[in-house]
């Protein structure tokens, strides 16, 4: 690989795929993103690039082949918030500017790879890359399924490499700025920080306190895999990316709780049940405005992914939330 475009290179994945093409020798990278929340800046502190473009210049002037010759492009850019009710915004910025970047790699046989969410199955309790699955339930969801559409019709005729990876619950560095909409692990942390304890939903649709269950992926996984593909370039198609084990919210504050007592010099890991008896993690009866319309179980079929070879090793929460408060911890220590 010699020059490749990140869009959304200064957001969460973005900017890990950034640093990991980086460590793997790859300079040339052109960065594209809206810089208007400023401090997403942070996120690229330390990375090579060759050239950063507003995202709203980027589409018409790549098309037009005004970046020159281009290996491939890592499509990560989009409106990510799922309580977004723009749908006209929403589609414009996840339909219309995928689309348009479609043509243009198929023009110039360009690789692109870009980013669908698991958020295509809805409220599914099968999650398999096949349309009877696929019931989105917000109009995020919808963005994301209707490019994934246009992908599938194109694939049979594609010379480039196209592959979509519909991600699960990602987590880990650099999603500071994602408010509300970073992951349960970085906002465990900061509770746990601020006030001593993490809050879970108590038992909810027939699972237990905290018994909830997601699919949750460490971030450094999700740049392997995509290494992977782009040392695959024979590898096309649309497929889950998670860890394809699903794991309850107890799992993840335990990990954060234990590592921050690592951090602190503690002893070894304490079971769940003593930090529930230690008043460190607690349950909140169910918010009555979630009450159907939440998901209590997701689980990434890795069959697709398996059957084009990707054998990578994903962490579980523990051995993945371990790292990423220990990442954490060091960005509040004095330098």
């Amino acid at each position: 690989m010699k020059r490749v475009v990140v869009t959304g290179a200064a957001g969460f994945i973005g900017s890990n795929l950034v640093h990991r093409l980086n460590a793997a020798g790859v300079d040339d990278v052109i960065a594209v993103d809206d810089l208007s929340d400023g401090p997403k800046f942070v996120n690229l502190v330390g990375a090579q690039l060759s050239d950063y473009v507003d995202y709203r210049e980027f589409y018409d002037r790549f098309a037009a082949g005004h970046y020159g010759r281009v290996d491939a492009v890592l499509h990560q850019g989009a409106c990510s918030d799922t309580m977004q009710h723009d749908g006209r915004y929403m589609m414009d910025v996840n339909y219309r500017c995928s689309k348009q970047l479609l043509e243009a790699c198929t023009a110039q046989g360009v690789r692109l790879i870009y980013a669908s969410s698991a958020a295509v199955y809805g409220g599914g309790s099968v999650f398999r890359e096949e349309r009877p699955f696929e019931r989105p339930l917000n109009v995020y969801g919808y963005s994301k399924w209707l490019f994934d559409e246009i992908v599938r019709r194109h694939l049979p005729q594609s010379r480039n490499q196209v592959v979509g990876l519909r991600y699960f619950n990602v987590y880990g560095p650099r999603e500071q700025h994602k408010g509300r909409m970073a992951s349960v692990a970085f906002h465990h942390f900061n509770q746990y920080r601020e006030h001593g304890v993490v809050k879970l939903f108590g038992e909810y649709g027939g699972y237990g306190p905290g018994q909830q269950q997601r699919d949750f992926i460490y971030v450094d996984d999700l740049c392997a895999v995509v290494s992977w593909f782009l040392d695959h370039p024979e590898a096309s198609g649309i497929f889950n990316l998670g860890s394809g084990r699903a794991q309850p919210f107890n799992d993840v504050a335990a990990a954060v709780v234990n590592g921050l007592a690592r951090q602190a010099g503690g002893a070894g890991d304490q079971p769940l049940s003593a930090l529930v008896e230690a008043g460190k993690v607690a349950y909140i009866p169910f918010p009555e405005a979630l009450v159907g319309r939440y998901q209590c179980h997701t689980e990434g079929d890795l069959s697709a992914l398996r059957a084009i070879g990707c054998d990578h090793v994903f962490a579980d929460v523990t051995t993945g939330v371990g790292r990423y408060v220990d990442w954490l911890s060091a960005q509040l220590k004095p330098d």
